[in-house]
């Protein structure tokens, strides 16, 4: 994969790939994100995402808005356990006016109270709507479970205690502590020379004042394995059901990430799908997912559907999963399987921001990013028996965490 790294005096890095296109794609990738909040602040890194849409020294809400917007610009941004990103896709001839719009609302946002209080009201919102949703607000609960005692297992959004509670001192205290100059990269994906790429780097981000912050993240402990019901105004069993699993650099990260695809990943044909949804028709619902973060990871499978069908369903879940323990795949099926997750990694660069965003978090990761051909042949090199290595470490359902939402009687 063609790409070019520059970095400033200050520490920032510029990321470049080059696309022959009319379109282009830039995003600034912070390497901050809920985990470094303190257990009082939750909610604070997504707070200040939400914020950096508002007034600067220079700029109005609406001036801020408008930037982009009126040359239609899309603009948007995301908060992750361990990440703020701040996107754009534009016309190409657009760069300068992107990069000076994301200077501006991350270095020099000023968090107006009367701002700070609109925004407050938002996320209250936003946390409203999002307990109506059983299907993501399992998911919260579950890492709330798994990661117990830990800010890891923290709500992104907050909670409306902990929403209430953050002041202009917390923002700029969290800013000052987990900005640091160095974790911060500015990339690009567009018809660029990299040269003056470089120069409105400079120009814009070459001020900035290096922040040298270091980070105090703590590795999670593994919580013991339980089962907890909870009753809910619903009208299906919702379950969620998983284990903190490898992080971002372990050598079987590739070798699980085949292994959730094959059990229930992307598409119609994931075992999951094909056994209890297909066969039997009982839920419309059902994956599995995983997440590595930089010292652990999460491998969890979720799926709905009606009261009296959920013990079955669980029974099938747990079924599949001995499957993988307790037989190596075949030479055909271990093919099948790296050939269809291959197509789904090849087919996922064509979205171009995704893709730009993913190397951004590997250059600041591992200093590194890899070709499409490199990750194919990690993935190719992926054996039978490592397969049946990781799932009898990762798909025990006996050491799993279980949350079912159930409906109220």
């Amino acid at each position: 994969m063609e790409y070019q790294v520059y970095t400033l005096p200050n520490g920032i890095r510029i990321l470049h790939h080059p696309v022959k296109s009319a379109i282009a794609h830039c995003c600034l990738l912070i390497n901050a994100g809920s985990r470094d909040e303190t257990p009082e602040q939750e909610g604070l890194a997504h707070f200040i995402e939400h914020l950096l849409f508002k007034e600067t020294g220079r700029r109005s809400t609406s001036q801020i808005l408008n930037r982009l917007e009126l040359v239609g610009a899309d603009l948007n941004a995301y908060t992750t356990k361990e990440y703020t990103c701040i996107h754009a896709s534009f016309l190409k001839e657009h760069l300068e006016r992107t990069i000076d719009l994301f200077e501006d609302i991350v270095f020099h946002s000023t968090f107006p109270q009367a701002e700070l209080e609109k925004e407050r009201g938002v996320i209250l919102d936003e946390i409203a709507s999002y307990l109506d949703q059983p299907e993501e607000a399992i998911q919260d609960d579950f890492e709330g479970l798994l990661f117990k005692g830990h800010t890891l297992g923290g709500n992104i959004l907050g909670t409306p205690e902990s929403v209430n509670r953050i002041n202009k001192e917390d923002i700029d205290g969290f800013i000052a502590n987990n900005y640091n100059t160095s974790q911060i990269i500015l990339a690009v994906a567009g018809d660029y020379d990299f040269k003056k790429l470089v120069k409105l780097g400079e120009k814009y981000l070459g001020a900035i004042v290096e922040n040298k912050a270091v980070k105090n993240r703590v590795k999670p402990l593994v919580n013991t394995p339980q089962m907890v019901k909870a009753e809910k105004s619903i009208s299906q069993t919702h379950c969620i059901m998983g284990m903190q699993a490898y992080p971002s650099s372990h050598p079987h990260k590739n070798g699980l990430l085949l292994l959730n695809n094959l059990l229930g990943g992307m598409g119609m044909s994931s075992r999951l799908n094909l056994e209890i949804r297909e066969k039997y028709g009982i839920a419309y619902t059902i994956e599995s997912g995983y997440i590595p973060f930089t010292d652990t990871g999460i491998f969890n499978i979720y799926f709905g559907t009606d009261v009296e069908k959920a013990d079955r369903a669980m029974r099938l879940v747990n079924k599949e999963l001995k499957k993988l323990r307790e037989n190596k795949l075949g030479t055909l099926q271990l093919h099948q399987a790296k050939q269809k997750f291959n197509g789904q990694i090849a087919l996922a660069e064509e979205g171009k921001m995704s893709l730009l965003i993913s190397m951004a978090k590997s250059l600041l990761d591992f200093n590194y990013i890899d070709s499409l051909e490199e990750v194919i042949a990690k993935i190719n090199a992926v054996t039978a028996d490592q397969a049946l290595e990781i799932a009898n470490e990762i798909l025990d359902n006996q050491q799993m965490t279980t949350l079912l939402f159930e409906p109220i009687d």
